[in-house]
């Protein structure tokens, strides 16, 4: 997948293009059959397929106090779109400036000029341009002056539940990761870089990895059973998100504890995908109770990692080859 930015984007000029345009955050399970469709227009017509987003997300230029916490990076966004075949990222910086561009605009002169449309699908809702007048009538219009096809798809769920990044957030944040997952179509994952640490696990014979991490959605406190990706190997762990209220509370920490894994993990990426919770983060009444709870804690994340749902961990060896 090639990822266009800055200049680079209105200097490409496709000779054509089916192009779809959002925000993607999380990139579930109604984004994947938007590609879907991208990638059947694309073949039926013989022409690349584009998906174009925004960085940042427009609420942290247009209203900051509203703007979400996203559940991927840039980054993670962009691999998760590149998995699903697309031939071309194209991402606009979102500036107070490129607020102002009108639809028409922005449908002539990028979407046309720069990019060559023949052929566009929305969501069904999705508007687009100065105080969001551009509209699926809006581009009807202009597609019959600049010779392209408009297509926009049903809400995409199950049970009666629109698949949404907005819903996927509210369930992470929440804790409902069962939830989450059946929008999401995986586990969430979260990753970064692992650092120096208060060295508490170790001195209870736990040795953890404790991680910087780039996601700005993070599950509740509460101890996980997670799968964890480093250097392209998976492996299993219990991960702890908390304060670590027994010791004093310091400052909310990610830390993960390897199964049966020895070795130094400073500075390397690591990629945390939450498959379960275990429970709530306590105060215990002394060291050994609690090392007897993170014992009983060890003996059900293997319990429950044995069982683990292999292809919801599809994009974890994905997302654990970061890039800095």
């Amino acid at each position: 997948m090639h990822v266009l930015t800055g200049s680079e984007i209105l200097n490409k000029h496709l000779d054509g293009s089916v192009v779809t345009i959002g925000n993607f955050d999380g990139v579930h399970l109604g984004h994947i059959e938007l590609f879907k469709r991208l990638r059947q227009m694309g073949q039926q017509l013989g022409l690349p397929t584009v998906v174009i987003t925004f960085e940042p997300h427009p609420l942290v230029v247009l209203a900051p106090e509203a703007a979400p916490a996203l559940i991927t990076t840039s980054e993670q966004k962009a691999d998760l779109i590149a998995e699903n075949g697309i031939d071309y990222l194209v991402v606009i910086e979102f500036t107070l400036e490129f607020s102002r561009i009108t639809a028409e605009a922005f449908v002539r002169e990028i979407l046309c000029k720069a990019l060559g449309m023949r052929h566009i699908i929305i969501g069904h809702d999705y508007a687009f341009g100065y105080e969001r007048q551009g509209n699926y009538e809006t581009l009807e219009r202009l597609g019959s002056q600049c010779g392209f096809t408009v297509q926009d798809i049903d809400p995409v769920g199950v049970d009666g539940a629109i698949f949404s990044s907005s819903l996927a957030r509210r369930l992470i944040g929440s804790g409902k990761l069962d939830a989450a997952k059946a929008i999401l179509g995986r586990y969430h994952i979260i990753s970064g870089q692992v650092v120096h640490g208060r060295q508490i696990g170790a001195k209870l014979g736990f040795p953890t990895a404790n991680i910087t991490t780039r996601n700005e959605l993070i599950p509740p406190d509460g101890v996980y059973a997670v799968m964890v990706a480093i250097d392209g190997i998976l492996l299993k762990g219990a991960c702890s998100i908390g304060t670590n209220p027994t010791f004093g509370d310091g400052e909310r920490t990610v830390e993960v504890f390897l199964l049966d894994f020895s070795g130094r993990l400073y500075d390397h990426e690591i990629a945390i995908c939450f498959v379960q919770h275990l429970r709530e983060v306590r105060k215990f009444f002394d060291v050994e109770e609690l090392i007897e709870t993170i014992g009983r804690d060890i003996t059900a994340t293997r319990q429950i990692l044995d069982n683990v749902d292999r292809q919801k961990l599809q994009p974890l060896l994905l997302l654990g080859k970061i890039r800095g």
